[in-house]
């Protein structure tokens, strides 16, 4: 009985085993044979067929012009100018009738510029304590660059219109009135041109890019893979 028994339990293992073997045969001729899925680009997937001059072109037939609204230090103005500025801002901005978007993002600080400044103080001072103090301000700094800790906030006006014939020149024409209209508030902004748009949508869609002034671009998108 003993040996029926471990006969029984040998031949119910090799059929569990066949059937498994079985199995994944098939769905590995499954996966084979089927239709693979199609590569999906950085340009489908962020709607973005090209960027030329000051303008951006979407797939879904769109075209969309980006005005930079430039840094002040509200700390400057009085309560009174303040007060001023909001009332202008809101008699300008309350007479555009087509819908626009406020876009916030934020991107770490450049400190080029400073570390510049350091490094040219530092090779014109001999005062010792003052070379050690430099140093140090460096090091802090180049450390808060890299991990990331001091970002600013930029600031977008984003505008768009569906793409026809000449629609280039109509919406670059909207983008100056409503730039005009902040400069009335006195604040400065700018339309943004190619290599800024790369750079912006850059910003709003990769968390991982490094905010660089002076580098080459492209204004195609790598592919995803």
């Amino acid at each position: 009985m003993h040996q029926i028994g471990l006969i029984l339990v040998i031949i119910i293992y090799m059929i569990a085993g066949i059937t498994a073997l079985i199995f994944f045969k098939r769905n590995k001729y499954k996966s084979e044979t089927s239709p693979s899925k199609p590569q999906t680009t950085a340009n489908r997937f962020i709607n973005v067929k090209d960027i030329n001059d000051r303008f951006l072109y979407t797939r879904d037939g769109q075209i969309i012009v980006y005005i930079k609204i430039n840094s002040i230090s509200i700390d400057l103005f009085s309560d009174a100018e303040k007060e001023q500025i909001c009332k202008v801002l809101t008699a300008e901005l309350s007479s555009i009738k087509k819908p626009f978007k406020f876009l916030a993002v934020s991107r770490p600080v450049d400190i080029a510029p400073l570390i510049n400044e350091y490094t040219k103080l530092l090779s014109e001072t001999n005062n010792q304590k003052q070379k050690e103090l430099l140093r140090n301000e460096m090091m802090v700094m180049s450390n808060y660059a890299t991990t990331g800790e001091v970002v600013e906030r930029k600031f977008y006006i984003m505008l768009w219109d569906e793409y026809r014939k000449n629609s280039e020149a109509d919406i670059l024409k909207e983008a100056h009135e409503f730039a005009s209209k902040l400069t009335s508030g006195n604040i400065s902004c700018d339309i943004l041109e190619e290599q800024e748009i790369v750079r912006l949508c850059n910003l709003i869609n990769n968390p991982a890019y490094v905010h660089q002034e002076n580098t080459e671009f492209q204004r195609e998108f790598t592919e995803l893979s």
